[in-house]
Formats: structure tokens, sequence, C-alpha cells
């Protein structure tokens, strides 16, 4: 059986090194990797690949730097070349970004099948490009798999029942990734003080509105005055931050060059708390048992908000503050569960079952 991956930012790296590597030790499945290039800075790409140790992508389309439509559009083309060539049983996708789309419509426009892991999360924020791409992406998918049972009853709700579809809850393959990589992680080659927040920043949401921005950085000024604020910086962030001309020079917040996975699981592993936008991130923070506060007025990932382990604050100054007030007073405590996605055999799940419906 033959599998074409298709990936192209830093999320789909980390969940395709899980699955890779399930795929590697079936022995009886070919994989082909297509790297779209969405994510083409080497400290946003290659360095994954390096040191998670995924197969080097079998073509790089290197395709960036574009507005959405043609962002998409070129990488249709390119992939239907792809699949045209290597004629595989199934076209796998992941997440929520234009590959993800892109590769989707691709295969399902050739009659491949396709299945889509992290399938039913909603941010009902259907301004969101990621929700565009994760709802079409679902609905034109032969196999779902859900990381949760609220990606289960998403789709439930949207009428999935009624379409010609398997849906598979099968837990979720960063938790796959974060047990496996745990005890492989890096400490950065940076000095940091014992006590820190992790904050990552690079939706367009809160890049692209320079209100927004200036808010949420006003929030980590006066917070990193409290606990040294550490920035892994996205490129996106660092030219939007030079367009509102922030001081960098005399800012309080320390701003670091992107890290790869393993220091990224060491910076969660030793910080007191995380402050992001990402999803991914949200869940790495829970999964090291780490409260999260989310810069985002909606998530995809509802049941870390139900348990109070993430806590949303959109770019409202204020309330960026006060919750991480709140939250310090808890973040030496250890509340958390383990269960909320899985027990860490995603991988194995899917690759199980893509066998079963070939």
């Amino acid at each position: 059986m033959k599998i074409v991956t298709i990936i192209g930012a830093r999320p789909q790296f980390i969940k395709a090194a899980v699955i890779s590597r399930a795929i590697r030790e079936k022995g009886s499945l070919i994989e082909v990797i297509v790297h779209t290039g969405q994510h083409f800075d080497k400290n946003m790409s290659d360095v994954f690949f390096e040191e998670m140790e995924i197969p080097k992508p079998d073509y790089n389309l290197n395709i960036n730097g574009l507005t959405h439509g043609a962002m998409t559009g070129q990488m249709l083309e390119k992939i239907e070349d792809v699949l045209i060539k290597e004629k595989p049983d199934w076209v796998l996708v992941y997440g929520d970004t234009n590959s993800t789309l892109a590769g989707a419509l691709a295969a399902k426009k050739l009659n491949i099948k396709l299945t889509h892991v992290e399938a039913g999360l909603r941010s009902f924020n259907i301004s969101m490009p990621e929700e565009i791409n994760r709802i079409l992406t679902d609905r034109i998918s032969n196999i779902l798999f859900c990381p949760s049972n609220s990606a289960i009853n998403n789709l439930h709700n949207e009428g999935y029942s009624n379409i010609e579809c398997k849906i598979i809850e099968c837990g979720d393959v960063m938790k796959d990734a974060a047990m496996f990589y745990s005890n492989k992680a890096q400490k950065p080659n940076i000095n940091l003080p014992l006590d820190f927040v992790l904050c990552t920043i690079h939706r367009a949401e809160n890049t692209d509105d320079s209100v927004c921005l200036k808010s949420i950085f006003n929030a980590l000024e006066i917070i990193s005055s409290k606990c040294l604020v550490v920035i892994p910086l996205h490129p996106r962030t660092k030219a939007k931050l030079e367009l509102i001309n922030y001081d960098f020079k005399n800012s309080p917040i320390r701003f670091i060059s992107p890290v790869g996975y393993l220091e990224m699981v060491w910076l969660i592993k030793n910080c007191r708390l995380v402050m992001t936008d990402s999803g991914g991130l949200q869940k790495e923070a829970y999964f090291f048992n780490k409260y999260c506060i989310t810069l985002r007025n909606e998530t995809e990932w509802l049941e870390l908000v139900n348990n109070n382990y993430n806590f949303l604050c959109g770019s409202n100054e204020n309330l960026i503050c006060q919750t991480f007030d709140k939250v310090m007073l808890d973040s030496g405590t250890n509340h958390f569960k383990n269960d909320l996605f899985g027990n860490g055999n995603s991988a194995e799940m899917i690759i199980m079952n893509l066998l079963q419906y070939s």
C-alpha cells in the first residue's frame, strides 16, 4: 500500500514524525512525503526533519510567501502532478493549513482515497482561514481521524452520520510525539532564569491587527516585569512588530530565534506556564502539565478550557494580565489528568485502520 503524505508547516512535521515512524515499522507500506514548502525557514522546517528523524521529503514544492489563493492554487497544481505520477492508494493530510486543503482537493479530484488526521476540530470562527481549511477537508475525506470525543460530536452535529465516510476517534498524535520525544528534549543554547513564561504569537488575527498586537505586547511587557517572558519569535510576528516600530532594544521581553521541536519540548517542560495563540502548543502545554493562557477568543480544544487548564483571553490587555496573576497562583500545583487525548497509541490506530479500509 502506498501513502502520499502532504505536509508543509511545523505542527504537521511533528505529527508526521509519529505516523511516518509507524509506517516504517510496518515494513510492507510505502510512504511518499510531499513538503509544500509553506514553512521554508531552516529553523521552521529543516531542523524538524533532522532532529525528529523524519524521512527526507521525496518532493519539496517550495511554495510560500504568497496570498492564500495563490499559495493554495499553486500547491493544488503541483500536488496533482505528484499524485498522477505516484498513483497512491491513500493521500494523508494533517490539520488545517493551506497545504492540508490543497492536498485534499488534489486527491479527491483524482478519485484517490483521502484521510484527514486531526479531523472534527472547530473554532466556530469562520473568519479564520484554518477553520475554512479544516471544514472543507473534513467534508471530502474518506476517513476522519478525530483526536477527541468533542471532535466526534462536532462531526455528528454537522450531519456526518449521513455522509459516506468513516469517523474514528484515535486520540491525538501530538500526545504520541510528546511521550516519545520527552526524554530527548534539548536545552536551547541560551541563558534562562529558573522561572520564565513561554510565549508564542503568530496567528494573522493577532499579527495583522496593529491594535491587537500592541495590546498583547503591552500585557506581555507588564507580565515580564513579574516573570520573564521568553518568545521564540516567528518571522511574521517580527516583521509585523517592526511595522509598528516596536522597541526591541528596550523591551523587557526575551526574544529568541525560532527553535526546533526538541528545544521547544525543553522550554515547555521547564517554563512556569505557557501563553500562545498556537493550537498545537495549547495541547503540548497540557501534555507537560502546564497551564496555558490562550491569546485568542476561541479554541478548538474545548476540553482544556472546560477542565480549567486553558484560559481564553483574546488580545484584551487587562484580561491577559488578570488571568496571568490568577494562573500563577495555581501554576505550582499539579491538577492535571492525562486521559483527554488518548493514551499515546494514535499512530498505530491510524495505520491499522488505513490497512483495514484499503
